[in-house]
């Protein structure tokens, strides 16, 4: 069974850790039945501290609980009275995950040529998320790593990881890939991605001797809504956040009405 939606489904981003480690794995499926010889795909992770009281809040709920009567901090007989206090025991910081792709040479010690990253809300908000997606980004940059980046999320500001801050009218859609190719420090390349249309392919560049090879993002996206079961699990009736715009909503509503599942 498909989604309602032509392209991307936003409600998918209500399941996005599922979803995110599916199209991690079902990208290198696919792309390892198009690499030429001598490349191969592998899923890597990197682990990244979730911060359940600050920007992270819609990932993990709060959780403290408040106690009276434990230790209190120690004075060195100072004659000012301290103020009211109560501990607060703080829910443990959790760390999450978060998986990414490497195209490697294996005929020449496993060379890293290309990186893919399918970009989530905690790389597009400050914390330990953004700077571990940012080291990784000047790390690729640096080491002249051919770099995929692709948003499928509406959360968090886009423009903090990707050069995308100056896009005006039709150049800023819902989601969207930006292209670093190897060798090109001064430019980047943006596939635009609209929510109202299917997804587009997005080009894999590999070595220099290579033909690109094309990522089909709709065909990965239909294989997780109906691998995932996801026609029996979201609820198209529940508040998206962000929200969307009134006339995406509209437009949302009516696809609904019209969807023969």
């Amino acid at each position: 069974m498909k989604s309602p939606f032509p392209g991307m489904d936003p409600y998918l981003e209500t399941r996005w850790g599922d979803v995110h480690s599916r199209l991690n794995i079902y990208a290198s499926d696919t792309l390892s039945q198009s690499l030429p010889p001598g490349l191969i795909a592998r899923t890597e992770e990197r682990a990244i501290v979730s911060e359940p009281y600050g920007g992270n809040r819609d990932i993990y709920p709060d959780v403290a609980v408040f106690e009276r009567g434990l230790s209190e901090p120690k004075t060195s007989g100072q004659s000012v009275a301290l103020a009211d206090s109560k501990c607060l025991l703080l829910p443990d910081v959790p760390e999450i995950k978060q998986r990414y792709l490497e195209i490697r040479d294996s005929r020449s010690g496993g060379r890293v040529i290309t990186v893919i990253e399918f970009v989530s809300p905690t790389n597009k908000r400050p914390g330990d998320g953004l700077e571990k997606y940012l080291q990784k980004q000047r790390e690729c940059i640096e080491a002249d790593i051919n770099l995929v980046e692709i948003d499928l999320t509406r959360s968090g500001d886009r423009s903090l990881v990707m050069p995308v801050g100056n896009l005006e009218g039709d150049e800023c859609t819902t989601y969207a890939a930006i292209v670093r190719r190897a060798g090109q420090r001064d430019r980047a390349w943006l596939f635009k991605l609209p929510m109202k249309k299917r997804l587009g392919g997005i080009p894999i560049p590999l070595r220099k001797t290579d033909r690109d090879v094309v990522l089909d993002l709709q065909a990965l996206v239909d294989q997780i809504y109906a691998n995932g079961r996801y026609a029996d699990d979201l609820t198209y009736s529940e508040a998206l956040r962000p929200a969307l715009s009134a006339e995406d909503a509209k437009w949302a509503e009516q696809l609904m009405v019209n969807d023969p599942n």
